[in-house]
């Protein structure tokens, strides 16, 4: 990682964790998941308001790492107004990206391409990916506490 990207990821993380996007409770959330990283003490709830197969809106509640707020407030910018099936698509490259089967200048993602470089922090892969686990769980219909336990970076 260059010096730019590097000083690029650090204001990225810093913006998201000062100022976290989508922040607080959906008024009628139609799914919900929670998550909780047992190695680190982060948690996260995800709320979504889905339509016609369509994240209609997306909040977050919850505490941690900046590593892992502002993962989930880029998600949910990244999320908000998709179908689910693009939702999906995204946390797979994203995923791909932090554990090294694919390159971010091959994966289309955008701003969440500033977290690229926690992948040459393995313990703190699982922090990124927190807010993802539990958006899927959420999506499953699984609102039972997602843990980062279940997957392996």
């Amino acid at each position: 990682m260059t010096s730019a990207e590097n000083d690029l990821y650090q204001q990225v993380v810093l913006e998201h964790k000062r100022a976290p996007r989508n922040f607080g409770h959906l008024a009628a959330p139609t799914h919900q998941a929670q998550g909780t990283n047992p190695s680190c003490g982060d948690r996260v709830a995800v709320e979504l308001q889905l339509q016609g197969g369509q994240i209609e809106d997306i909040r977050f509640t919850g505490q941690g790492c900046a590593i892992c707020m502002a993962s989930t407030s880029l998600m949910t910018e990244a999320v908000k107004g998709r179908d689910l099936a693009a939702a999906q698509a995204l946390q797979q490259h994203f995923r791909a990206v932090l554990t090294g089967e694919e390159e971010p200048e091959n994966a289309p993602l955008g701003k969440l391409v500033s977290l690229a470089g926690v992948r040459q922090y393995p313990s703190r892969i699982k922090c990124a990916l927190l807010g993802w686990h539990a958006l899927m769980h959420a999506i499953a219909e699984q609102p039972a506490d997602a843990t980062t336990e279940e997957v392996q970076p």
